[in-house]
């Protein structure tokens, strides 16, 4: 197949073109939000082809494509902008939706839920985990639920630093969400290092809280993938702050690694870290005390993270979730041919 995506989520994209098809990303000159194109901090193979809007339409007219796959309310408007197509009529289309709602948690209206192609059932929306396809209210809308399959980066960890170790994205503009403050105040108890981007601001706040939050302000990173797994290999635990997201990528690869974790108990942790692979609570000076624990027992934090490596193989396999991907979008090719019968 030939599969039309704008680049996103670089994680998510980067297992979605591990598959057997061709892919078309959208580039535009500087590489802004909607022409990002290849990716350049992860390694996507050479069926993954950058092509600005007017080579896009040019690919349309004499090749065609067999799916697109939006993921953000707008790029259907893009599609039809730059090519001339629209999304679910003349082309077969799916919304992936990777996040949970922002607003109301259980009443938020997905922005696409009344969309004529969407209400219609002519484009599904498919969502990452079970808890937000419960969450969104997708009103009539055809619903479909692929969960995470990840590369597998290989069975890594040392363990050999004795601090803990969190991936968190512009954790200052999303303090509350990304569980910012649960990161500070497990990094004030046990030494801690941050990777992600923006994570340069979080400085400020962590020197005011003493020598060992100051500590963490000096190990602040934003690496590109392979290295961002070499390092994560070293510490000794995982924390995952975040209180209210879908389920972060970051969390499955470094659980892959074999890190043992730390998590709050809320959205798709408890399906994602099971009693075996770490510890889930929602009192920050549990999550601590664990990580204390873990700090000076270096081999019950391994045989922790023995079992959340073996658990994201078994439970987020990078095959399965192709396969699932392959065969709804070969659905939906399909179904899109009976409609012009």
């Amino acid at each position: 197949m030939r599969i039309l995506l704008w680049h996103v989520h670089g994680s998510w994209a980067t297992a979605f073109v591990q598959g057997e098809h061709e892919y078309l990303v959208p580039v535009l000159p500087g590489r802004p939000a909607d022409g990002r194109g290849r990716a350049r901090t992860w390694d996507w193979p050479g069926s993954v082809r950058e092509l600005g809007p007017g080579e896009l339409r040019r690919v349309l007219d004499t090749e065609g494509v067999d799916a697109v796959l939006l993921q953000r309310p707008h790029e259907a408007a893009l599609l039809h902008e730059w090519t001339g197509r629209r999304a679910g009529y003349d082309v077969p289309a799916v919304y992936l939706e990777h996040d949970a709602p922002g607003g109301p948690a259980a009443a938020t209206r997905h922005p696409l839920a009344d969309v004529g192609v969407v209400a219609d059932g002519r484009v599904p929306i498919v969502h990452v985990t079970q808890f937000n396809a419960l969450m969104w209210d997708t009103g009539p809308a055809r619903t479909a639920v692929i969960e995470h399959g990840i590369p597998d980066p290989g069975h890594r960890y040392t363990g050999e630093r004795e601090r803990i170790a969190a991936v968190v994205n512009e954790p200052v503009r999303r303090w509350r969400a990304a569980g910012t403050d649960v990161l500070l105040h497990v990094a004030h108890e046990v030494p801690a290092e941050v990777y992600g981007m923006g994570t340069e601001l979080l400085a400020e706040h962590l020197t005011p809280l003493g020598p060992t939050a100051a500590g963490a302000a000096g190990r602040l990173y934003d690496l590109p993938q392979p290295e961002l797994h070499s390092r994560l290999a070293g510490a000794r635990a995982y924390l995952h702050p975040y209180r209210w997201t879908s389920l972060g990528l970051a969390l499955l690869e470094a659980m892959a690694l074999g890190l043992p974790v730390l998590a709050l108990p809320v959205t798709a942790a408890y399906a994602a870290v099971p009693p075996e692979a770490g510890v889930l609570s929602a009192d920050p000076d549990e999550l601590a005390a664990v990580a204390r624990r873990w700090l000076a027992d270096p081999a019950e934090a391994a045989a922790y993270g023995k079992a959340a490596r073996e658990h994201v193989l078994n439970h987020y396999s990078l095959d399965v979730f192709l396969n699932r991907w392959t065969t709804l979008l070969t659905q939906e090719v399909s179904r899109e041919d009976r409609h012009d019968l």
